[in-house]
């Protein structure tokens, strides 16, 4: 009963068979299969020459290792120690640097803080002077007390 009800151009599509990989799909297959083929060959004489290379070398390797150990260790010391020098270099004038930052700062700011500190030592020799003279009119207060008694 549901084969009644369908469309007849359904019924069609179901005599029609699948449609196939696209040209484009098929066109990339057909580039990339032998692309791998041949990347997969070149992996494959790349590791053979790396196994022979060993095998060959291997015994130079260890005849001339009692050499090779200290030159490598020499040189990698070597590198090394230029490589500090470069950052301690870099630290160097970069600290320079910010001394130099500092110091302009400081001097730009002086005549402000030197203005400050004159304005401070004229406020404490005023503070002074107002002292010194009560402490002289209480001693002056107090010798005029003492006469008379």
């Amino acid at each position: 009963m549901a084969d009644r009800e369908r469309h007849p151009m359904e019924a069609a599509k179901d005599l029609i068979p699948e449609k196939g990989p696209t040209a484009t799909q098929a066109l990339t297959v057909a580039i990339m299969f032998p692309l791998g083929g041949l990347l997969l060959t070149l992996a494959g004489l790349t590791l053979t020459g790396s196994v022979i290379g060993l095998v060959v070398l291997a015994p130079v390797f260890l005849l001339f290792s009692p050499v090779l150990v200290p030159a490598a260790l020499l040189m990698a010391l070597a590198v090394a120690g230029f490589l500090a020098s470069g950052a301690f270099g870099l630290t160097g004038l970069s600290s320079l640097g910010y001394t130099l930052k500092q110091a302009r700062g400081v001097v730009q700011r002086a005549p402000e803080q030197i203005d400050y500190g004159k304005r401070r030592m004229a406020e404490a020799a005023e503070q002074m002077g107002q002292k010194t003279k009560d402490v002289g009119q209480a001693v002056q207060s107090r010798a005029e007390e003492a006469k008379r008694t």
